[in-house]
């Protein structure tokens, strides 16, 4: 009986193919990366065709390693960077242009128009986002403005778009499969959160032909199958999709109303289960699609906020002050000091994201005397890692209308133990550290087997996922004040 899931986490510098087994260890995973290109100051494109061989080696290498047959694939799942678009031919396959990635900041005037034209209110109440160039919309807008020959080929019914998700599928299948799933949709700007189709004003007000765009999907179903892959057999169920950060979601069994959990990557990712609930943030946050399990059932929902700038604060110690060598000796120069010694660092190194979305904001350091070492800074350094998270969840918090359940932490930087401590401290909640730490394709990977039966249900997922490590609050509620208070006294000096 097949009983591998073969997941692809596709990924903004890299592609890792992974194989989980059916008691939920991932049993192999390899990586390869791709170029990044940089056109010109603010923009940031991949080559989609690079990102379609990163994934075929990927495949091989796995494949290569022999631990299972293909023929014992029973699914393959896709998590992937999500806000990333392209325009492809749907006659040969090729891509039409670079890919738009979600950093690039090119569509911003046009985003700022529609803000000054008052659509914002509107476009937040039916895709539950914010009017930025971080979506999709205004990179399809782009794409279909700024290619050649693209307006003819949508006439003739010869182009398709999509996330990176949809493109995937495309290559998998031969060309025989468009989708995307709901995940993923509601990152477009383009979907309605209440209907979970396309909506006609939102494609109107972007100017994104429906006739170029996916299927939606759910997230857990089978969507297609493979066809021409090297390395795999033809009919492979593709039956699990979900964005990065859902699937993360996902991957935690954060599966009832209040869970958590965040993500502790280049800049961190947090999302809260709100259930079958859609909740409009008084906060800034996102509203999005968690996931849904097979047609027909209900979405999940979650409340999405987001620091555009967390280990990539520690790689600016490193690359930029060069107080350390490597990203993990951060925590052994925080170490040597008490505390963080009156440094207060917000690292705004690319402008501020919820719940302030303030992409002008600056980075600053403060508190500096001449008893400041190296140690306060590495110090100060994670104490605003942790303390940009707690705003955002205690923002989530209020919004759901009651106290969430304890953290459950991912990402690089979650195997640092003192960001760890820092973290429930500073929030006041315990923290919970997974066994597989690849959160992503583990909800890839559980999607996958539940659209095939793999498991059962989430029932069963529960005791698939196991917990590591967990941190409990060591910090009084007053000194949890105290700091939270100094914080906020260096984040409105950065809002000025």
């Amino acid at each position: 009986m097949a009983s591998f899931i073969l997941a692809i986490d596709q990924g903004t510098t890299g592609s890792t193919v992974a194989l989980m087994n059916q008691r939920g260890d991932v049993v192999a995973a390899v990586n390869h990366e791709f170029p990044q290109i940089y056109p010109q100051p603010g923009w940031v494109e991949h080559d989609a065709g690079d990102i379609w061989r990163s994934v075929e080696k990927g495949i091989a290498s796995v494949m290569r390693k022999k631990l299972c047959k293909p023929g014992d694939i029973a699914a393959i799942g896709i998590t992937n960077q999500r806000e990333t678009s392209l325009l492809w031919d749907r006659i040969s396959g090729e891509p039409l242009n670079n890919a738009i990635v979600w950093q690039c900041r090119r569509t911003t005037d046009f985003c700022e128009s529609l803000k000054a034209a008052g659509h914002e209110k509107r476009v937040k109440r039916k895709s539950g986002l914010v009017l930025d160039p971080y979506f999709s919309a205004s990179k399809f807008r782009w794409l279909l403005k700024n290619t050649a020959g693209a307006r003819a080929k949508v006439k003739a019914g010869k182009v398709a778009g999509g996330t990176i998700d949809s493109y995937l599928i495309w290559q998998l299948s031969g060309g025989d499969t468009h989708v995307t799933d709901v995940s993923n949709a509601s990152r477009t700007s383009l979907m309605n959160l209440k209907t979970l189709d396309w909506d006609s004003e939102l494609l109107d007000l972007f100017e994104v032909p429906r006739s170029i765009l996916p299927t939606i999907t759910p997230s857990s179903a089978v969507l297609g199958h493979t066809r021409g892959v090297r390395g795999l057999p033809d009919g492979i169920p593709i039956a699990g999709v979900a964005g990065d950060q859902q699937a993360a979601l996902f991957g935690q069994a954060c599966f009832a109303s209040g869970d958590a959990k965040c993500t502790f990557g280049t800049g961190s990712f947090i999302l809260m289960n709100t259930g079958d609930a859609i909740l409009q943030s008084r906060a800034g946050l996102l509203t999005t699609v968690g996931w849904q399990l097979g047609e027909g059932r209900k979405p999940v929902y979650a409340l999405e906020g987001g620091a555009f700038v967390c280990g990539a604060a520690v790689q600016w110690l490193r690359d930029g002050l060069k107080i350390i060598k490597r990203a993990p000796d951060v925590e052994t120069l925080a170490k040597t000091v008490a505390d963080h010694g009156g440094v207060e660092f917000v690292p705004a190194l690319t402008g501020l994201g919820a719940p302030h979305w303030a992409p002008d904001a600056r980075g600053t350091i403060s508190g500096l005397t001449r008893g400041s070492e190296q140690g306060h800074v590495a110090r100060a350094t994670l104490d605003a890692m942790a303390l940009q998270n707690a705003d955002i969840l205690v923002a989530m918090e209020r919004d759901l209308g009651k106290r969430m359940k304890p953290l459950r932490v991912d990402g690089g930087a979650a195997a640092n133990d003192l960001l760890m401590q820092i973290q429930a401290d500073v929030l006041g909640r315990r923290l919970i550290r997974p066994r597989v730490i690849e959160t992503t394709v583990a909800g890839a990977c559980y999607l996958a087997g539940l659209g095939v039966g793999l498991w059962s249900g989430t029932g069963e997922l529960r005791k698939v996922w196991q917990a590591e490590k967990e941190f409990k609050v060591q910090m009084s509620a007053t000194a949890r004040r105290q700091r939270v208070d100094k914080w906020r006294q260096a984040l409105e000096r950065t809002l000025l």
